[in-house]
C-alpha cells in the first residue's frame, strides 16, 4: 500500500492544487472552470474550506505522497452531526491516477469519519458518466452500490448539486471499520 498524509488545506498548497486541478481530466470531471483552478481562486477554496470546517459543515484534506507532493484533496462535506451522515469527494492529479492513492486516502478519512467525527454513514457519489469514478468506488470491498432507492432524498439532493444524473454509494460504519480492522 502506497504512503499518504492528509494534510490541513494551507495557502502554501494553493499553486500544486492549482496545477493539478487545471488538467483537463480533473478540471472536466469535477465541472470546474478556469477561474475556479487559477492560483487566485484555488485560494479562494482554501479560504472557503477553512471557514467550512470551523463551522463544522466540512472535513478536508491535502493529499500529500511520501515525498510531501500534493497529489489531490479529499473532503467530507455536508456533515450532519444529527443524522450522523457525510458525503465524501476525492480527486487525484491526473500523473497519479492508478498508483493506489485514492484507496489510501479514503481508507485514512473515512477512519476519520467513522472514529473522529462520530458518523454513521457516508455517502458516495459519481456522475452516471464519469465511469473512472465509479469504477474506482466498485473496487472498494467496504461500499454498498447503487443505494439511489433505499436514499432518495440524498439521491435527489446529490443530483439537484451536480446539475446532472448519478449514482449513489453508501458506505457504513459497521462494514468499513470491521473491513479496517481486519485488515491491522
Amino acid at each position: 500500500m502506497v504512503t499518504i498524509v492528509l494534510a490541513p488545506h494551507q495557502v502554501k498548497y494553493a499553486e500544486a492544487i492549482s496545477t493539478l486541478s487545471s488538467a483537463p481530466e480533473i478540471r472536466d470531471a469535477l465541472g470546474l472552470s478556469a477561474e475556479q483552478t487559477s492560483r487566485e481562486g484555488t485560494e479562494g477554496f482554501i479560504t472557503f474550506i477553512q471557514e467550512q470546517e470551523n463551522e463544522g459543515k466540512q472535513y478536508s484534506r491535502v493529499i500529500l505522497d511520501d515525498q510531501e507532493n500534493v497529489i489531490g484533496v479529499i473532503t467530507l462535506k455536508e456533515l450532519n452531526p444529527v443524522k450522523k451522515t457525510g458525503h465524501i469527494g476525492t480527486w487525484i492529479g491526473y500523473p497519479y491516477w492508478g498508483k493506489g492513492y485514492n484507496e489510501a486516502a479514503k481508507r485514512k478519512l473515512l477512519y476519520t469519519a467513522f472514529t473522529d467525527l462520530d458518523l454513521n454513514i457516508v455517502f458516495a457519489g459519481a456522475k452516471k458518466k464519469n465511469g473512472r469514478s465509479q469504477r474506482a468506488q466498485e473496487k472498494l470491498p467496504y461500499i454498498k452500490c447503487h443505494m439511489e432507492k433505499e436514499y432518495p432524498e440524498e439521491h435527489m439532493n446529490l443530483e439537484a448539486q451536480v446539475g446532472e444524473a448519478c449514482i449513489l454509494n453508501v458506505i457504513e460504519k459497521e462494514t468499513f471499520l470491521k473491513w479496517y480492522h481486519n485488515k491491522e
